[in-house]
């Protein structure tokens, strides 16, 4: 990255993270590094929010309602500034994958007693997580329950056997929080590198002058036609940043 920045490169990372833990591994990557949160709900650059588009209550009521209707139990992200707070409601049916994620969250992490009443200010988003065939069954129940007011992201990993389904304002995304680093760094789509491996990252990557996808990612994304790069194991995004933007002699892409 620092090889990178010599050269007058902007770093961001673009992830469905919340501010607490994407912070920690930008942190370690060091240098200056923008911040696109929530699948782009929330920019933030040098400490500060930039761009906030949180979910309205009511939609997020309708979203609380239609999990419940089908047995999975919401965990909904607040604080627009940043705070990474989460709710979730005392006696949720939560899947491992949804428990391990609030073990791990623990501090930022406020149990109440009904999400319908306690819930007063609109969120950054209602997530949903648990095995995949449970997400895809509960998807176009919530498609049917937000419907234009709402943009539904879907994270899978299918080896593992579990998906995630972030509930967002309509104008969310990953490719919307590109657009606005891009505009707001004078910054060309063609002179945009992106990297992804899961389906939040398709629109960002068709978006960017070059999407690369990483070789570990959700296989139905490796046939979408992006280069493909080796796997995290591999080092596979160390390997794009040296061959297209050091011109380096990097190991060549699988696709």
């Amino acid at each position: 990255m620092d090889a990178a920045r010599a050269r007058g490169v902007k770093v961001a990372l673009v992830t469905g993270r919340r501010y607490p833990s994407a912070r920690r591994v930008a942190d370690e990557l060091g240098g200056p590094v923008a911040l696109v949160l929530h699948n782009g709900a929330l920019v933030v650059e040098d400490g500060r929010v930039r761009r906030c588009r949180p979910l309205a209550l009511a939609v997020a009521q309708r979203a609380i309602r239609a999990g419940r209707a089908g047995g999975v139990s919401p965990v909904v992200h607040c604080g627009l500034a940043g705070e990474g707070r989460l709710l979730v409601e005392r006696d949720a049916r939560g899947s491992p994958l949804v428990s391990r994620y609030l073990e791990q969250s623990r501090p930022d992490v406020t149990i109440v007693a009904d999400l319908l009443q306690d819930l007063v200010e609109d969120p950054i988003q209602v997530m949903f997580g648990g095995r995949g065939e449970e997400m895809e069954e509960l998807l176009p129940a919530l498609r049917a329950a937000t419907g234009a007011e709402a943009r539904i992201e879907r994270t899978v990993y299918r080896r593992i056997g579990v998906g995630i389904l972030d509930v967002l304002d309509p104008g969310v995304g990953k490719h919307a929080g590109l657009v606005f680093l891009q505009e707001r760094w004078g910054l060309a789509a063609r002179d945009t590198l992106a990297i992804g491996d899961n389906w939040n990252d398709r629109e960002m990557l068709e978006r960017a002058g070059l999407g690369l996808v990483m070789g570990n990612a959700d296989p139905g994304m490796l046939d979408l036609g992006f280069p493909v790069l080796p796997s995290n194991d591999e080092d596979g995004a160390a390997w794009g940043i040296e061959k297209h933007v050091l011109g380096g002699d990097a190991k060549k892409e699988r696709g």
